[in-house]
C-alpha cells in the first residue's frame, strides 16, 4: 500500500465499551481485513488496534556458513614444529640483554 491510498484508508472507530464487549472478534476482524480501528473514550481516541504485517521467515545465523568454507591442510599443528624452542631462545636472549634471569 502506498502513502497516498494509507492516507485515504478511512479507519473505524468505536467505544472502549464497545471493544471491551467484542474484543475477540474485532482483533479477527482486524487480522483478516488489516483495517485499523479506532478506539475512543468519551469521543476522544485513545489507541488504534492495527494489523501486524506478516513475517517472513529469517535464516538462522548460528550454522549460516555451514558448507562454504574448505579447510586445506592440517590447521592443528603448529606451522613451525620448532617455534616454541625459538621463542623461549628470544626469551632467554631478552632477559640477558636487560640483565636478568630465569
Amino acid at each position: 500500500m502506498t502513502s497516498l491510498q494509507e492516507a485515504t484508508t478511512v479507519t473505524k472507530s468505536m467505544g472502549a465499551a464497545e471493544f471491551k464487549a467484542k474484543c475477540l472478534a474485532i482483533l479477527d476482524e482486524v487480522q483478516a481485513t488489516g483495517q485499523s480501528i479506532t478506539i475512543t473514550k468519551r469521543g476522544k481516541p485513545v489507541a488504534t488496534v492495527s494489523a501486524v504485517a506478516e513475517q517472513t521467515t529469517s535464516v538462522p545465523l548460528f550454522g549460516m556458513m555451514k558448507g562454504t568454507l574448505k579447510i586445506l591442510g592440517d590447521i592443528e599443528s603448529p606451522i613451525d614444529p620448532d617455534w616454541e624452542a625459538k621463542w623461549e631462545a628470544k626469551w632467554d636472549e631478552r632477559l640477558r640483554d636487560d640483565g636478568l634471569s630465569r
